[in-house]
Parts: C-alpha cells; structure tokens; sequence
C-alpha cells in the first residue's frame, strides 16, 4: 500500500514538474518586452479613460504615442495642451497646440418651447424612448431628456435642469471628451471650437421636418427659411433638409445671422447684449458713428478669430 502511494506522488511530481517545465518554455517564447516609457506615458495622463482620445483607456492612448514615436494628431481632452506638453518633454518629441472645444447642446425644446403632448411613463433612458416614439412634445429630434447624456459624464459637467428639461453643460467642466456625444442617441450634442472669449454661435436645432410641422411642435424649431444664409458673408452657414448649419471653422463670430432668424433658433453665446435702436434714433449721427464702429469691431474680431 505504501508502495502504491509513493509511486503515486512521484508520478504526479513528475507531471507537474514537466507541465511547469513546458509553460515556462512557452512563457520565454512568447514573452512580450513592453517599452518602459509607455508606463512614464501613462502615469502622466490623468487616468480618466473617458476614451476622448479615441483609444480604449489611458494605457491605449500610451502605447499608441509609444508604437508611433510622435504627437502627431494625438491629444488628450481632459489634460489639454499641459498634459501633452510633458509627454512630449518626456519623450523629446514636439508637440502642437490644440484648439480648445467644448460640448454644446443642439436644442431648445425646453418644456415653455415645445410643450407636452403626452405623458411618457416607461423605461427611463433616452437609449429607449428614441426606439419607442418622437417624444412627448411630438419633436422626432428633441431632446428626451432622460439623461443618459449626463450619466456619461465623468466630470460632472452636465445635469438635467428640472425646469426646462433640457441638459446644462458646464464650460468650466466640460473637458471635451466626447461622452455625452457618443451617448445620445439623437445626436443632439456636438463638440464646437471655444471661441475667442468663450464666444459661439450655432443653430440650436437638428430637427430637419418641414417649417410647419417643425414650427407645431417647438416654437424656437428652424424652419429652414435660409435667411441666415443670405446674411452670412463669409459661407459659413448652409441650409440642407430645411436645417441650417453654421459652420464653426469658417464663422467670423460677426453676429450678423442671428436677428435675421425669425425664430431665433440661432444662439450667441457670452457675447455683451445687442443695444435696442428704434427707428428714429437709428438715423441720429450718434447711431450712424456707433454703426461705424460695430462694424470696424466686427472686422478686427474676424481678424482676430482668422
């Protein structure tokens, strides 16, 4: 009997020593030698893995920059030019200063904007309701406003306003990683250039139904009349499936669409308040000289923005 387990435990020994035996020669064969500066890379990104890169994770985005040898064409939202910048020390390689942008909300359908038809009561996640139905103003491109925008964010950029309805985006939180981009289904928040001064201007609406039906449904809808088009003089805006676009590589900031917008779907933002002229004051020196220097503000500006 004791024979018997003996020869039992040396057999199993015996088996395990040649299985460790082959995995180690199969480890040291197939062993990868990974660059150590893919670590020094990754202890400088902060670690957000909110994919804004377009690489799966911080360590992706690493050994990506690793594998190329350059920056070229890599940049990282939520630690901007700084962060770039000590990799690129780091590595001995150049790095390119990005233009900074900000997630903005294509839509005003707010509750007083485009007012409730029906009342939706289901599965809350805008994921779902956009299989099931317009949404509950009749808008088969408004916001739903459930929020899967907002649970997307790691920054806490965004939240639902509860008057409105509508998602408020935070510039000072916002790190432009695109989450909140890829996570409504409808496509209503786009990543847009800051703007000199934080100032933007952009059509806040998607929806592409005709001026009627759009019009019925959200009184600040665009109703494709193409009248910003005419103002625009530099080509920045065009008019496609009754939805204007503006274009914000090639808008001047000159503000000259948005008062012709007889629905005032265009939005300025953080721009100083329009002053009120009437028709009798609109001709007097004083407004004529005030004209002349809007307008030579408008110019330098659209310098400044080239």
């Amino acid at each position: 009997m004791n024979t018997v387990v003996i020869y039992s435990v040396i057999s199993l020994s015996s088996i395990g020593v040649l299985a460790a035996i082959i995995l180690y020669v199969i480890a040291e064969k197939f062993k990868v030698i990974e660059d150590p500066r893919i670590d020094v890379v990754n202890d400088l990104l902060p670690a957000a893995n909110c994919g804004g890169c377009g690489y799966a994770g911080c360590r992706n985005f690493a050994e990506e920059i690793i594998k190329k040898e350059s920056l070229e064409g890599f940049s990282c939202p939520p630690g901007g030019d700084t962060t770039m910048q000590k990799i690129a020390e780091v590595l001995g390689l150049e790095a390119g200063a990005s233009v900074p942008k900000v997630a903005v909300l294509r839509c005003a359908g707010s509750r007083t904007n485009a007012p409730q038809k029906v009342v939706y009561d289901g599965a809350t996640t805008c994921a779902y309701v956009h299989m099931l139905f317009a949404g509950e103003s009749g808008c088969p491109n408004g916001c739903i406003g459930l929020g899967d925008c907002v649970e997307s964010c790691k920054f806490d950029a965004m939240y639902i306003d509860k008057e409105s309805n509508l998602p408020v985006i935070s510039d000072t939180n916002c790190v432009a990683c695109g989450a909140c981009v890829k996570a409504c289904p409808r496509a209503i928040i786009e990543m847009r250039n800051k703007g000199k001064k934080d100032r933007r201007i952009f059509v806040c609406c998607i929806n592409k139904e005709k001026g009627g039906p759009a019009k019925k449904n959200c009184s600040v809808a665009c109703i494709g009349c193409g009248k910003c088009v005419k103002a625009c003089k530099f080509d920045a805006i065009t008019l496609e499936n009754n939805l204007a676009y503006i274009d914000y590589e090639k808008c001047k900031l000159c503000r000259k669409c948005a008062p012709e917008c007889p629905t005032t779907a265009i939005v300025e933002l953080n721009f100083p308040p329009r002053k009120v002229k009437t028709e009798a004051t609109a001709k007097s020196p004083v407004a004529q000289k005030d004209k002349q220097q809007n307008e030579a503000q408008s110019k330098e500006e659209s310098k400044d923005n080239n």
